[in-house]
């Protein structure tokens, strides 16, 4: 059956994206659409303040974006020598903290050692750093995007935990994303399941899937990557047929396939 993936390519794998190669093993052929671009802001500052970790009492990353902007940061500025001779280390006797396997490995790429890969939210995540950090640390330092949820922040304020975030990466929807969808539906027909993978993808693509899908939106299988996601279909009066446990792609394919067996009940 096809399915449809509504998600960014990860751009550090080469071959197939693995939700694509993880649904392929279930017997169904996914197509993947990009829905989001990505604009990077305030590298200087973002810069200034990863080479100060003695100014903060930890690092915390909820997107594979915010790690890509530390990256371009260091490759910029050739400052990669001086990341991996001292400043590292100094980062890795703090906190480190994530959302997510993907978010994990990349962090992980940078030298610096992730905790709460498992945690798959920023509601979850937020509860660990409140129960592991005192409130008189120096604040954790928090690169985060133009459209972040403020759950996060949020908890820790509430619970007295310091936090300083800086907005290093603005997200619009792709220039291409209605134009690709429309080849997708003229070409491949109405998806037998279309996965969401974000609340701004679910903003950006969900009129227009409604128009192209017309009396079949009833028909489709739609899946989510996490609760969040799931929420934001929810609220939209979409019927969400799965959800994954965990924002991985063995997950979601797992979920997608089981939904795909069941009888349509086109509510």
């Amino acid at each position: 059956m096809h399915v449809l993936l509504l998600k960014e390519p990860r751009e550090e794998e080469s071959g197939p994206d693995s939700y694509i190669k993880e649904l392929a093993s279930h017997g169904h052929k996914a197509t993947l659409i990009p829905v989001l671009s990505f604009k990077f802001v305030s590298l200087n500052t973002l810069s200034d303040k990863l080479f100060q970790p003695e100014k903060h009492g930890g690092l915390i990353f909820t997107s594979p974006r915010a790690v890509e902007a530390v990256r371009m940061c260091l490759e910029a500025e050739q400052r990669q020598e001086e990341w991996n001779s001292s400043v590292k280390d100094k980062w890795n006797m703090k906190s480190v903290y994530v959302v997510g396997k993907a978010t994990a490995a990349l962090v992980q790429s940078l030298g610096l050692n992730p905790l709460g890969e498992d945690t798959g939210t920023a509601d979850v995540l937020s509860r660990v750093i409140i129960e592991r950090e005192d409130t008189n640390i120096p604040p954790l330092f928090f690169p985060c995007g133009s459209i972040k949820r403020e759950v996060l922040p949020t908890a820790l304020r509430e619970s007295g935990v310091p936090l300083e975030t800086l907005t290093v990466y603005q997200t619009a929807e792709h220039p291409d994303l209605e134009k690709n969808l429309k080849n997708y539906f003229t070409e491949q027909g109405t998806p037998a399941s279309i996965s969401f993978f974000s609340p701004s993808g679910v903003k950006f693509c969900l009129e227009v899937v409604r128009r192209l899908s017309g009396e079949q939106l009833t028909q489709i299988k739609f899946g989510a990557i996490g609760p969040t996601t799931r929420d934001a279909m929810t609220a939209e009066g979409l019927c969400v047929s799965c959800t994954a446990e965990k924002p991985t792609p063995e997950h979601l394919a797992a979920a997608i396939a089981k939904a795909l067996q069941e009888p349509n009940t086109g509510s």
